[in-house]
């Protein structure tokens, strides 16, 4: 990512066009509103969405994976936790 800036929420308003055209150029904007950052506009290919959960249909009736790789000191360690 190129280059960030910052600008206030009123002032971001009013620039609106000009900060799309930097974003185009690769340029982030962070938004503040009174002073404290609440939102950026940043150039589409930064984006990322959270990765999608992965189904628990897999592991359906497995119980794979449930407790970790070593299921006995897993509950061991629940165990002592529960007794504290």
């Amino acid at each position: 990512m190129g280059t960030i800036s910052k600008k206030g929420a009123e002032e971001a308003r009013n620039q609106l066009p000009s900060l799309l055209e930097a974003a185009e150029r690769g340029e982030a904007t962070v938004i503040t509103k009174h002073g404290k950052p609440v939102a950026a506009l940043v150039p589409i290919a930064e984006f990322s969405v959270a990765p999608k959960q992965m189904s628990l249909l897999p592991l359906k009736g497995t119980g794979r994976g449930l407790w970790g790789p070593d299921s006995a000191k897993t509950i061991d360690k629940m165990r002592d936790e529960w007794e504290r």
